[in-house]
């Protein structure tokens, strides 16, 4: 985290869905372009208090670990789009056990694939989410507010040379789309529940049904049986 490109408070950033992840390193490599790092797993741990107050102002604040690089950050996001700050940390440990002592809980943890590219005064992450798709987000970090709305022209000119379009834009945060995810996968698991319950209800109802009938078969045996008896 100690290249200038990650200096400032705000950020513009573009984030796309990447039909083709190859086809997008292949423009990539036909470009003057430098290399900080590749396919590093990042491990983010965000916390909020049990009300959620952070995500009702907008704001979020993460612990993120990425190896095998050894980063660690601080992140502060909001309550603006382009409010963001990050600072380096040596012990993310001690930092999660701080926030712990300071009431915050972890909401959500999370892990990417994620590769980062300088292209002039812009960065390019290209990232991979289990279960969930590629992306690559167009970024630059700067402490000028007047200069976001040129940057965000300049970021769109420049994912254009990739072939992408406003129609490839991903509008949802990885928080969010990393919820979905968990809350479809919750979902899935309580249908499967209420499937195996109701196949079991099922399996129930069929052996007390074949109960009944035998049963009512051994009654109606004893019966004829006793019909026949000699007076």
């Amino acid at each position: 985290m100690s290249h200038n490109h990650f200096k400032g408070k705000f950020e513009v950033e573009l984030k796309y869905r990447l039909a083709s992840k190859s086809a997008f390193l292949d423009v990539l490599g036909s470009i003057e372009h430098e290399v900080m790092l590749q396919d590093n797993i990042e491990s983010d741990c965000y916390f909020d208090t049990k009300e959620q107050h952070l995500l009702t102002q907008n704001k979020s604040l993460c612990i993120r670990e990425m190896e095998p690089s050894g980063i660690k950050l601080w992140i502060v996001k909001g309550p603006e789009s382009d409010r963001c700050e990050a600072t380096n940390i040596t012990d993310a440990n001690n930092a999660r056990s701080m926030l712990t002592t300071m009431g915050y809980d972890v909401v959500l943890e999370m892990k990417k694939e994620r590769s980062i590219y300088f292209v002039d005064k812009f960065h390019i992450t290209v990232d991979h989410l289990e279960g969930i798709g590629n992306f690559a987000e167009f970024a630059i970090m700067t402490d000028e507010e007047d200069l976001l709305e040129s940057y965000r022209s300049e970021l769109v000119s420049l994912a254009s040379q990739f072939g992408l379009t406003a129609k490839d834009l991903e509008h949802k945060s990885y928080r969010c789309l990393q919820s979905e995810k968990k809350a479809l996968f919750l979902a899935n698991l309580q249908l499967r529940h209420d499937l195996l319950e109701q196949q079991l209800v099922h399996m129930l109802l069929i052996v007390f049904a074949i109960h009944f009938v035998i049963s009512a078969s051994y009654t109606r045996s004893d019966v004829v049986t006793t019909s026949f008896l000699p007076i």
